[in-house]
């Protein structure tokens, strides 16, 4: 009996999780991407392994979806993340207000923290702020991007998963009662169409689903969100230092390496393939991050850069959007097989969001295969490009 055969539209962090997740449940599977392998705003994040600490007062849900695949990632791919934590630091009486609440939260989303006196926190990391107040350290960590989602790729290519980069979605093949059978494809390398034809379609293309759900004649409410992020080129601290306050613009500080990264600003844009950096979020991104480490403003800017967060539902900005994720069946919403939509989400929770998907392709194509990828430890991310594909 042949394998169903399931489509994949992008390579970033959602898609290779789903590529293997369903590979390791016995799926057929072809992963599409326009470009390279986290191409769009996954090979663009901070690179912070989240501990749910950002989200855990006003967030529950993505506080806890956090934290739990922090503990996950941490096991099955060790090899990409640097499992060094992070402080929560006050520096105004509105902080010190916030870290009440900031300590319930925590609880309640069973984040393990501890309460720092500010001399025990400058011990720590002695480049920090030495004006503050207080602090908590919080099981944060940090990760490479790149090699993140390579190592779901190379093991997904391992249990039989094709990838096909540099292929460009043009259009969706439909059947006669308007639902989706496939996919019509540009190769950009030789600049030839084609078509690939599948039980199931994925569109794992994060902010760019709407977009992508629309060809098929399906409604994504998902709100693309922008936001500038600063490199400095030296490392001055050696945890992930964020503000204890609500989440807000330049309220992060992380080691990249032997870089600094000061993360991020929100807003939003029309044309999601060209957000400019401007001078302006720079230069906030410098004095928001000197307030955590002073020393910042000695620091040469190696680069700054840009990453669209796929935000869902609606709200009055970016920063009032829960961080978690959704998936869509087009049956459901819009009564069209054949299509399923995953967006929304952090890249701290790709694998939870693999399973998901995974979970609704398996009962709609009536396939009983369980989840294992909590366990299933990773290949190493240079193994995608030895494997044959």
């Amino acid at each position: 009996m042949d394998k169903p055969h399931v489509i994949i539209i992008g390579a970033g962090f959602t898609g290779v999780a789903v590529s293997h997740d369903l590979a390791l449940r016995g799926f057929d599977v072809t992963v599409v991407e326009r470009g390279c392998i986290v191409n769009g705003t996954s090979g663009r994040t901070h690179g912070l392994l989240h501990s749910g600490g950002r989200y855990a007062v006003k967030d529950h849900e993505s506080a806890i979806e956090c934290i739990d695949e922090n503990i996950i990632l941490r096991k099955i791919v060790p090899q990409v993340i640097e499992p060094n934590g992070g402080l929560f630091i006050g520096l105004t009486d509105e902080d010190l207000a916030y870290g009440e609440q900031f300590i319930e939260g925590c609880e309640a989303c069973h984040i393990p923290i501890e309460e720092l006196k500010p001399q025990e926190a400058l011990r720590l990391e002695p480049n920090i702020n030495p004006n503050l107040l207080v602090a908590f350290t919080v099981p944060d960590g940090t990760f490479d991007p790149l090699r993140l989602a390579l190592s779901f790729a190379a093991s997904a290519k391992s249990n039989g998963a094709k990838y096909k980069l540099y292929t460009e979605l043009k259009d969706f093949i439909l059947d006669g009662l308007g639902n989706v059978i496939g996919v019509k494809v540009l190769d950009r390398t030789n600049n030839k169409e084609y078509e690939i034809r599948g039980d199931m379609v994925v569109n794992a293309t994060g902010a760019w689903a709407g977009q992508v759900a629309a060809l098929a004649g399906a409604d994504v409410p998902v709100k693309p969100t922008p936001g500038i992020m600063v490199a400095y080129d030296e490392r001055f601290c050696e945890r992930a230092i964020n503000r204890l306050c609500p989440p807000a613009d330049g309220d992060i500080a992380l080691p990249q390496r032997r870089m600094m990264v000061v993360g991020t600003t929100s807003y939003e844009v029309e044309d999601l393939d060209y957000v400019p950096v401007t001078e302006d979020q720079i230069e906030l991104m410098l004095e928001r991050g000197a307030e955590l480490i002073p020393n910042i403003r000695k620091a040469k800017m190696r680069g700054a850069y840009m990453a669209t967060r796929p935000l869902i539902g609606a709200g009055t900005s970016g920063r009032s959007i829960a961080r978690t994720f959704k998936c869509y069946d087009c049956k459901e919403t819009h009564d069209i097989e054949g299509l399923v939509t995953i967006t929304g989400g952090k890249a701290t929770t790709l694998r939870l969001m693999g399973e998901k998907t995974a979970d609704l392709v398996c009962q709609k194509l009536n396939v009983s295969a369980v989840c294992s990828t909590q366990e299933v430890p990773l290949l190493s991310y240079r193994q995608f490009y030895t494997l044959p594909n």
